[in-house]
């Protein structure tokens, strides 16, 4: 995997709460595989994790504030999940124009267990094929999607994943998806 997302920078979007394996191994994979990570936040300074919703589990620092990032500046884009995490990032309007604004340009998004919550809250699931953890499935459900329960799913540019258990197969997939898409002279050029 060494070298095929060279170049592409990829923006990691995660607020307080969210499950700290599911924005560390993905952002591994992706930096494994040549890419550059940015954690963009609705908050400064670092955001806390959590392991399994309920302990506490250190923090990430926060590169950016999402409401002063722009899509252009980016190839693609990680959600990663925790119930609290997508929580807080549906109730911020920057947020959430930054995800719908992501989705309609066609590059790669990838989103697992709860952090399609933040995808449906945007307005961009209505036809597609996606997974999550089984409590947001009926809210995907009424957002218009067709929700199946498999490991990953990719329907355009959309990865999905249900769960902490299913991140080999998802950080595999997300390295894929994202090495076909093509790079973005803004993000590339970007040190």
């Amino acid at each position: 995997m060494a070298g095929e997302l060279s170049g592409r920078r990829v923006a990691v979007l995660a607020a307080d709460g969210v499950e700290r394996v599911e924005l560390e191994e993905p952002r591994r994979a992706l930096e494994d595989a040549g890419a550059r990570t940015d954690v963009l936040s609705i908050t400064t300074g670092e955001i806390q994790a959590r392991d399994h919703d309920l302990t506490d589990a250190g923090t990430f620092g926060v590169d950016r504030l999402v409401g002063a990032a722009s899509v252009e500046d980016y190839d693609a884009l990680l959600l990663p999940g925790g119930t609290v995490n997508p929580d807080k990032l549906r109730m911020d309007a920057d947020a959430v124009r930054f995800v719908g604004a992501f989705v309609r340009t066609g590059k790669p998004v990838a989103s697992i267990c709860h952090g399609p919550w933040t995808l449906a809250e945007a307005g961009v699931v209505d036809g597609r094929r996606l997974t999550s953890w089984p409590s947001v499935r009926t809210d995907l459900r009424n957002a218009g999607a067709e929700v199946v329960d498999e490991e990953v799913v990719t329907d355009g540019n959309l990865t999905t994943s249900r769960s902490p258990e299913d991140l080999p197969a998802f950080c595999a997939r997300i390295v894929q998806e994202f090495a076909r898409a093509p790079q973005s002279t803004a993000a590339g050029g970007r040190s």
